[in-house]
């Protein structure tokens, strides 16, 4: 029965600590962080923004109402606006954090060669010949 329970917690302990568990723990904690910040973008700077050409509009009052059932298809449209929002946000995030890594990554990989080192095959290649030239 210990053996058993040591067996079960070693193979959680490789599971939590060395498996993908862990990678995937740190990047739930990152998303958190980022959807704060991905909500305040789209709360506080893009909605009240288009609050001026809406005239603020809010959809989440629209409603039906047929006998005692009210259909709230205000919410609704809501919901599926904060999302085209909130998906156009990521998407442009995204785009320019991809931009920036691209030209970084281009700017170090510019790195010229020393102007008269030759490839190291070519260097082989007349080390090779000059060997087989002392032979001879």
């Amino acid at each position: 029965m210990i053996q058993r329970t040591r067996g079960l917690f070693s193979e959680f302990k490789n599971f939590a600590v060395k498996g993908n568990a862990f990678d995937l723990a740190i990047a739930v904690v990152i998303g958190n962080a980022f959807t704060a910040i991905v909500n305040s973008l789209v709360g506080d700077i893009i909605t009240p923004s288009l609050g001026i050409f809406t005239h603020n509009v809010d959809f989440k009052t629209l409603a039906w109402t047929v006998g005692s059932v009210t259909i709230k298809y205000g919410t609704f449209l809501q919901a599926i606006f904060n999302f085209l929002i909130i998906s156009i946000s990521i998407f442009l995030i995204f785009k320019a954090v991809s931009t920036m890594r691209k030209r970084l990554w281009e700017h170090k990989n510019e790195e010229p060669e020393a102007p008269h080192e030759k490839p190291a095959q070519e260097r082989l290649l007349e080390e090779i010949r000059d060997l087989l030239k002392a032979r001879n």
